[in-house]
């Protein structure tokens, strides 16, 4: 589980494969100078709700992960995610989508 701190102090655990796509799409709104809203779900075991933090230029984020490799990237999940920061309710954790394509390509190269 990596986590993801925002300004120092509000913080969240995510999971790595998770957090890597998140990253992706919040250093490119960044980059191109896009603030958005990020939204969590909080674990159950610290009250449960949700928290919201406005993320800005100035934002101070930390991305600190577990694990050591990064993983492989779904673009599909990138997509997906990069069209919630781009809704009026901001950017939110969606389940990484399956590649399709990718499946009946692997599908039609095993022999039978």
């Amino acid at each position: 589980m990596g986590k993801f701190i925002y300004e120092g102090s509000v913080k969240t655990e995510i999971e790595d494969r998770a957090l890597t796509h998140l990253q992706l799409v919040m250093t490119a709104k960044l980059r191109r100078g896009e603030p958005f809203g990020f939204t969590w779900r909080e674990d159950i075991s610290i009250g449960g709700g949700r928290t919201t933090v406005w993320v800005h230029g100035g934002s101070s984020l930390v991305f600190k992960y577990s694990g050591s490799r990064q993983p492989a990237i779904n673009r599909h999940w990138v997509d997906a995610l990069a069209f919630t920061s781009n809704a009026p309710s901001g950017l939110y954790l969606v389940p990484e989508p399956t590649d399709v394509a990718a499946a009946e390509h692997e599908r039609l190269s095993v022999p039978v």
